[in-house]
């Protein structure tokens, strides 16, 4: 049977959560080919592949900035053209990884830094951000927002006398937005929907199990091990008890799931649950 690219990487993540001897007696039933190398160059690939085809959340984007590889972050910049804060922070060679301070070298990158607003250079980071009257204003001051220390600077400035909903707004759907700052802005439900909406999540175990459809949610997920290292743990604990639940070592639920995959609509565990269920 022939499998499209995105299903190999789908199916190939979901048999890494089962028993090697068992992956390998599904692969021979389904007609799977063997997984082959995956080095630095078929990594890009495969990144390449994905982004230009799939909404990948901007929580994602952060979880492969926090690698700090120069070279990860010179792709991750071709694709990423909305974030002016991310962007800024790549050109600057800022790091995103917990306690790094270094400034990172910078491969040479398409295009340029966004321009610098004019409200930064009046008033400065806290001054341009509480002159934001406007969502274009603040997307712009807090584009300027760029390393820990300034996250802290933002934090107490906050607490000491609260910032212009618009600021707090364009902050918040920042993925590097730290959640205690978040938590600080406040919970209502419409800034909860917006933070959820601009693609921000909870951790990769979210990703993994409310994020659809299936295959594409797969797709990513299998490039953890090269891409985001330190967080695809916990995407691989939250769906490996399903896996073996629903699926196990039965060659003919994975034969249902192969099926499946390619044109199911739902969450990861919608699909390995359905495959189950139908063999």
């Amino acid at each position: 049977m022939h499998y499209s690219h995105t299903v190999r990487q789908a199916l190939g993540f979901l048999l890494g959560l089962t028993d090697e001897d068992a992956a390998v007696r599904i692969r021979r039933r389904i007609g799977l080919p063997a997984p082959g190398p995956d080095g630095p160059d078929a990594a890009r690939d495969r990144l390449s592949r994905v982004w230009s085809r799939r909404n990948v959340p901007s929580s994602v984007v952060l979880w492969i900035l926090e690698q700090d590889e120069p070279e990860l972050n010179a792709l991750v910049w071709r694709h990423l053209t909305v974030d002016a804060g991310l962007r800024r922070a790549i050109a600057r060679g800022v790091p995103f990884g917990p306690g790094r301070t270094r400034p990172l070298r910078v491969h040479a990158l398409p295009g340029t830094e966004p321009e610098v607003p004019a409200s930064y250079v009046r008033h400065g980071l806290v001054g341009a951000l509480r002159e934001a009257a406007t969502m274009a204003a603040a997307r712009d001051a807090a584009s300027m927002v760029l390393t820990h220390d300034d996250w802290r600077t933002v934090t107490e400035a906050d607490a000491e006398t609260p910032l212009p909903g618009y600021t707090r707004w364009a902050l918040s759907v920042r993925p590097d937005c730290p959640q205690a700052l978040r938590a600080q802005f406040g919970s209502h439900p419409k800034f909860t929907h917006r933070v959820r909406t601009a693609g921000v999540l909870d951790g990769p175990a979210a990703y993994a199990t409310t994020h659809g459809p299936a295959v594409g949610v797969l797709e990513v997920l299998a490039m953890g091990h090269l891409m985001f290292p330190a967080r695809i743990g916990a995407a691989e604990d939250a769906l490996r008890p399903l896996v073996r639940q629903h699926l196990g070592d039965r060659e003919e639920a994975w034969a249902v799931l192969a099926q499946l995959a390619d044109t199911f609509h739902g969450t990861a565990p919608e699909l390995v649950a359905t495959a189950g269920a139908i063999a």
